[in-house]
């Protein structure tokens, strides 16, 4: 029989940004700004409570993403408990690209494990991992909110994998966030069924360039991070977006849509003011590391 700890657990999950420009579905990168989030089991019922971005918009009951990734974590440790008191404290914006829905399944697993006596002999790392990508549908979010860092991800022969890889220190990232989000659903759906060979002939190679950059060869940074699958594609979803993609790229910064967007994402080095000057009126701006850190249970 599952035995439930006493009291509160508390884990922190980092923002992610995935893609990054020619790594489409399969490279992401974790980043300085992080939710929290604590729950406990108690008695009977659900309560949920939800402060910061997202609040007025997100459910309290148990169709809450947080919730549902719980309740399928104790699902594969083989039990429910009676009932669940969950506070969520959100600093990652929704709807923007930045990985909010894979923070708020990391957290909910790694809670949900955290809740269980023993919880790591009945879900390892690994199980947890599939389980969250399960969730999510595809890998690049959900690897960096779980392991941290730089992750190289995808699917083969029906299981998920995720490798990390180191990054130049030299490297930071600046991201600029519009008042307005973009359903990940709407931009998947301006995606073609298919793309030339020579489009998907480039990408992968410079995919291939942009891990030789973020790793040791940051100069390579601006040819690296250039695609030909994805982001030109969905600018009638938020053409302001591609249109700061662009004028970044051409004074040479290393900029691209995060994730499936709206926010952009611009590569820059220890010194990020010029970056941050070129923030567009009514936009948000944070100047971020790279989140060595994955999931954190807070003690």
């Amino acid at each position: 029989m599952t035995t439930f700890v006493d009291g509160p657990v508390r884990v922190t999950v980092p923002a992610t940004s995935a893609n990054l420009g020619p790594g489409f579905d399969s490279l992401g990168l974790a980043l300085s700004l992080r939710d929290e989030l604590q729950a406990e089991v108690v008695p009977h019922g659900l309560a949920v409570e939800v402060q910061g971005a997202g609040a007025d918009g997100v459910p309290r009951d148990e169709s809450h993403l947080v919730v549902r990734a719980m309740r399928a974590a104790f699902e594969l440790m083989g039990e429910q408990p009676p009932g669940l008191r969950l506070s969520c404290r959100n600093m990652i914006p929704h709807a923007r690209g930045l990985g909010s829905s894979s923070a708020a399944i990391v957290g909910g697993v790694v809670l949900a494990r955290a809740l269980v006596a023993g919880g790591q002999l009945l879900a390892s790392d690994e199980a947890l991992f599939d389980l969250a990508a399960d969730l999510e549908g595809h890998p690049d979010n959900v690897a960096p909110a779980f392991y941290g860092g730089f992750v190289i991800s995808g699917r083969e022969d029906g299981r998920w994998y995720a490798v990390r890889a180191g990054v130049d220190p030299r490297i930071t990232a600046v991201v600029f966030v519009p008042p307005t989000g973009v359903e990940t659903r709407v931009a998947r759906g301006l995606l073609p069924a298919t793309v030339p060979h020579a489009d998907a002939a480039a990408n992968s190679g410079r995919a291939a360039l942009l891990v030789a950059a973020l790793t040791g060869h940051p100069e390579h940074l601006l040819p690296a991070t250039r695609d030909w699958l994805h982001q030109d594609q969905r600018e009638p979803a938020m053409p302001e977006t591609l249109s700061l993609v662009r004028r970044l790229r051409a004074d040479g910064v290393p900029a691209v849509v995060s994730g499936a967007g709206p926010t952009v994402l611009a590569f820059g080095s220890t010194d990020t003011s010029v970056l941050t000057a070129r923030r567009p009126d009514g936009w948000q701006c944070h100047d971020l590391a790279i989140e060595p850190a994955g999931a954190v249970l807070l003690t």
